[in-house]
């Protein structure tokens, strides 16, 4: 089957239309009328601006003769509400969605030996890899599984989705850890807006070795967001490293911006309906931690912030270590077991520091300043945040508040901001050229 790709730059200057997206939809999957069962592997709510709703529900019409089941790629977040479901993809009968269960429903697949992470983490890890998946994307019933969901620069892999929703989406606890962990060693500003990095590498090489066997295709898609609402930049459907990677150059193109200067305050406003944990609602700190200058600050406005992380044990642990630097989390992996044992959020608590390089400040709705102070954040007030910085009327990018010059941001996990500067530091010949 023929790989396609639909680039608005090229056809459609004012985005991407549903009429055309469904219109490729209909005919890549036109040979596949015959098949009986069908599982879907879309995003959950904290990517509600991938386009990943209105593709489901054009696949969920397409095939109406087909039994279908729906499979949120969670990864290690909270299973998706009823309410949140209906949000984001309407009126499919809510039977039809099952929740992926990162301890209890993955089976052993393989292993990544320890030589191939060595070579491709540059010694940072030399450890062998299981490779575990949702048991059900072995399940011999299916004709036909679906992964639908949005290309964006990522502080783990460098871009979100492709192999990732598979092995980390739907996948278990060792990759989960281990592939975190080594993206924190390795360096997230290292990877975040690189197509070609060592996390990359680890989920493809797992995909292609143990997983090519079953009929998976997948449909990626770039967006963006301007004062007209979500716009549709690319859609690509079809198999193989080569329907990523031309995806992400999309991306890199629409996702990553550079500012002409080091930015002295970021502001950040996280979404009640997709931020309540610092474990989803930290892409603020990741996704602007290039962009901020020595001695900033980043004010994250978060409403419905309850909690740590999207996992009881994963809570517990942020908790008890809060946000250290780089340094004080390997020595902690170190001496401590239980730690060691849960990687990510090894991985997590390095990516949320600012390794004493700039303020991090939080006003949350639903957290007290000891639970702020008690991870190593600073503490404002929400009501006093959102009186200082009039989310309202703010607008995306540079502005003036009270004689003080912000850089202000609706939705940090909709794209990456840096200096070209720093991001030419971190490049190793791998730099785009924009």
């Amino acid at each position: 089957m023929q790989n396609r790709y639909l680039n608005a730059n090229v056809k459609f200057p004012g985005g991407i239309t549903e009429q055309e997206i469904e219109r490729n939809i209909h005919e890549y999957f036109r040979d596949y009328s015959m098949v009986k069962n069908i599982l879907i592997l879309p995003p959950d709510m904290s990517r509600l601006n991938s386009y990943a709703g209105n593709i489901v529900n054009i696949l969920y019409r397409y095939f109406h003769k087909t039994d279908i089941d729906i499979m949120p790629a969670l990864g290690t977040h909270i299973p998706m509400s009823e309410n949140e479901i209906r949000k984001m993809y309407g009126f499919i009968l809510y039977n039809r969605f099952i929740a992926h269960d990162w301890r209890n429903d993955t089976v052993k697949i393989g292993e990544v030996p320890a030589s191939f992470v060595k070579e491709i983490s540059e010694g940072y890890m030399d450890v062998g890899i299981d490779v575990e998946v949702n048991k059900r994307l072995l399940d011999r019933k299916y004709d036909l599984i679906i992964s639908v969901g949005q290309v964006v620069p990522h502080e783990v892999a460098g871009f979100a989705n492709y192999t990732k929703n598979i092995l980390v989406g739907c996948g278990g606890r060792n990759m989960i850890n281990q592939s975190h962990y080594l993206g924190a060693l390795y360096g997230m500003e290292r990877i975040m807006g690189r197509i070609d990095n060592p996390v990359r590498k680890l989920y493809n090489y797992a995909a292609y070795k143990f997983l090519s066997h079953i009929p998976l295709v997948y449909i990626l898609t770039v967006t963006t967001l301007d004062k007209t609402g979500l716009r549709v930049e690319a859609v690509s459907i079809g198999t193989g490293d080569e329907v990523f990677s031309e995806t992400a150059k999309v991306s890199q193109k629409k996702n990553l911006s550079f500012l002409h200067k080091p930015v002295k305050k970021v502001v950040v406003y996280l979404d009640p309906e997709k931020f309540r944990t610092t474990w989803v609602g930290n892409k603020s700190i990741y996704r602007t931690r290039m962009a901020i200058a020595d001695g900033g600050e980043i004010l994250v406005i978060a409403p419905a912030l309850q909690g740590c992380g999207e996992d009881l044990d994963n809570d517990r642990l942020i908790n008890r270590y809060g946000y250290l630097t780089r340094d004080q989390v390997i020595e902690a992996v170190s001496n401590d077991e239980d730690l060691r044992n849960n990687l990510s959020v090894a991985a997590h608590l390095i990516h949320g520091s600012s390794e004493g390089r700039f303020k991090i400040t939080y006003a949350p709705g639903k957290m007290t300043k000891e639970q702020i102070l008690s991870i190593k954040y600073d503490y404002l007030p929400l009501e006093e945040a959102l009186k200082m910085y009039d989310v309202n009327r703010l607008r995306d990018g540079f502005n003036t508040v009270g004689g003080e010059e912000i850089f202000y941001l609706s939705d940090p996990a909709i794209g990456l901001w840096t200096t070209r500067s720093r991001f030419e530091q971190y490049s190793e010949g791998n730099l785009i050229k924009c």
